[in-house]
């Protein structure tokens, strides 16, 4: 049984992420060896953290199978190396005729123990002429993951994921203790609702949130929001990482998410209602 009492160092990589995918891989891996200079043992990467780019085509041309793809191999090592547990963001991987938004975790050992793919896809048309349409690139994965860490439970999610409370509740009730969001928000939707959709998930659900950004301009006269958050079970903000790359990092205490949970124990509250 895991034990909760654990504490530890937890801390999110924020990247202005380019389309070249050595310099990104070089800059993620940068961040996360000062992370763990300072002591984190849970480090985690941002959504496309290798690749910032838009079209399908360009998408298309810079995904890889996971035998071919370099970040994952570079990935590995560098959990081994720093013997932390690493969150790899996310990267576009072939799947046989599809591709997937694919998440992967590692260990300190540097093996793969988790791959989540991002369930909910964002297609929407936003103010001044910007359009995305995810679902025409990317295949939805079908399955929830949690991933059994030293101190508890971490339920795995992507950016768009967070407007769907359900999902995080699921989690929740099957163990997760702990919510990874890597994430590219968009400027204005992250304005509006990044941090409220985030602290909500934290809240409901008793759970540590960690949710790591991409920020700033990128190719295609795109924006994303950056404001990497970690969040407690209570719904405080414990750090947050402004609009240039970097990293934040905070304490964990996995005691407060039983005590949490106990003072509001609507995980065990909920109601099935008819249509």
């Amino acid at each position: 049984m895991t034990d909760l009492s654990q504490n530890f160092k937890v801390a999110c990589v924020q990247v202005n992420a380019s389309t070249v995918m050595a310099d990104n891989i070089v800059e993620a891996c940068g961040f996360a060896r000062a992370a763990a200079m300072l002591g984190a043992e849970l480090v985690l990467f941002p959504e496309n953290v290798t690749m910032m780019t838009f079209g399908a085509d360009e998408i298309r041309a810079q995904a890889r199978t996971e035998a071919d793809h370099p970040a994952i191999e570079i990935f590995q090592a560098l959990a081994q190396e720093l013997d932390i547990w690493l969150h790899g963001g996310t990267l576009a991987i072939v799947d046989g005729d599809r591709i997937a938004n694919r998440s992967f975790v590692f260990a300190p050992d540097g093996s793969i123990a988790a791959k989540y793919d991002k369930i909910h896809m964002f297609d929407v048309d936003l103010d001044h002429g910007e359009s995305y349409r995810e679902s025409e690139t990317f295949a939805p994965g079908e399955d929830i993951i949690l991933v059994g860490l030293p101190w508890g439970g971490l339920g795995l999610s992507t950016c768009y994921d967070v407007r769907f409370p359900y999902m995080y509740r699921t989690m929740a009730q099957n163990g997760a203790h702990m919510l990874a969001v890597p994430a590219a928000f968009t400027v204005p939707t992250g304005e509006a609702h990044w941090e409220t959709l985030l602290r909500a998930r934290a809240i409901e659900n008793g759970s540590y949130v960690f949710a790591p950004a991409q920020t700033g301009n990128h190719f295609g006269d795109r924006k994303t929001y950056g404001h990497s958050l970690i969040i407690d079970p209570w719904g405080n903000v414990l750090a947050e990482g402004g609009t240039e790359p970097g990293i934040i990092i905070a304490d964990v205490d996995m005691d407060l998410v039983a005590q949490v949970r106990a003072q509001i124990p609507s995980l065990m509250h909920g109601v099935e209602f008819s249509k």
